[in-house]
């Protein structure tokens, strides 16, 4: 559907009246060490809650298997993305029900949500009001905080960041934003009901400033957003200028892996939805 982070298809059934199935697709390589898939399950997942869908009726699960390691290398990753995929799906009250499994040379996570909602139900990134306050649920710099760790086994690139960043500064980062990417929005979600949401989206492979521009563009009323204070993980900006803004995390262009939803909401219940930032980990 344009403009919209899931499909919304009206069922065709005429006794369920203004009843839709919500549904996305989505997944990618892994960008971290430990395989347990949790993160892709909570990327797929955020798809839905962007649209204020709190409850999921099924999962399906896209996996690639690596065919370049191991017979060892690949029971072991193989059955850990599938614990850890499986084990977040749970953890959003739903299940994975079946899905698709195809080699490949590198690993390749991702899956199906689907959810047969109420009109009312669902939120659509369409009717935001001039004077909405936008709220984002998740720190950025994901993207960099991941360079980071990796940096620390590559000398020519820790040489650049060495005289700011510690070894434990850049665990530190990568351990923040773990917990983010794998931390599901189904609380960003419910009190976008709670508190008005007038349209959302969620934060991913095009950065804050895509994915703003693309709900702005998909607004009913002519509006413009304007954005910041944004909450930053600490020490990536310092890491995007000593690369010489390679990131353009600034600017708004640095992708995000599961990131959070940048929510609009009225004005007057901006303030008590933020008092609620510590069950967003901000």
């Amino acid at each position: 559907t344009p403009g919209m982070d899931s499909s919304v298809v009206k069922i065709k059934n005429p006794m369920l009246t203004d009843m839709y199935q919500v549904s996305t697709t989505d997944f990618f390589y892994p960008l971290v060490q430990d395989p347990y898939g949790r993160i892709a399950c909570a990327n797929v997942l955020s798809d839905l809650y962007a649209m204020g869908v709190t409850e999921v009726d099924t999962m399906l699960m896209i996996l690639g298997v690596s065919r370049l390691m191991t017979d060892i290398e690949r029971d072991v990753v193989t059955t850990q993305l599938i614990h850890g995929f499986n084990d977040l799906a749970r953890e959003a009250g739903t299940n994975v029900t079946g899905g698709q499994t195809v080699m490949n040379p590198w690993p390749i996570v991702g899956g199906v949500a689907m959810s047969v909602r109420h009109e009312s139900q669902i939120i659509r990134p369409e009717n935001a009001n001039p004077g909405d306050v936008l709220v984002l649920t998740k720190p950025l710099g994901t993207q960099l905080a991941v360079n980071a760790l990796q940096m620390k086994d590559q000398p020519h690139r820790w040489q650049k960041v060495q005289h700011f960043l510690t070894r434990e500064a850049a665990d530190v980062a990568f351990a923040k934003a773990s917990e983010s990417m794998e931390r599901l929005n189904i609380n960003a979600a419910k009190l976008m009901h709670k508190y008005g949401a007038t349209s959302a989206t969620d934060v991913t492979g095009f950065g804050i400033l895509g994915h703003a521009a693309n709900l702005a563009a998909s607004q009913k009323a002519a509006v413009d957003l304007e954005l910041h204070t944004l909450p930053i993980i600490k020490d990536m900006l310092e890491i995007n200028a000593a690369f010489n803004n390679n990131w353009r995390l600034p600017q708004g262009y640095s992708s995000e892996t599961s990131g959070g939803l940048l929510v609009t909401l009225p004005h007057q219940n901006a303030q008590v939805c933020c008092s609620f930032a510590p069950i967003f980990g901000l």
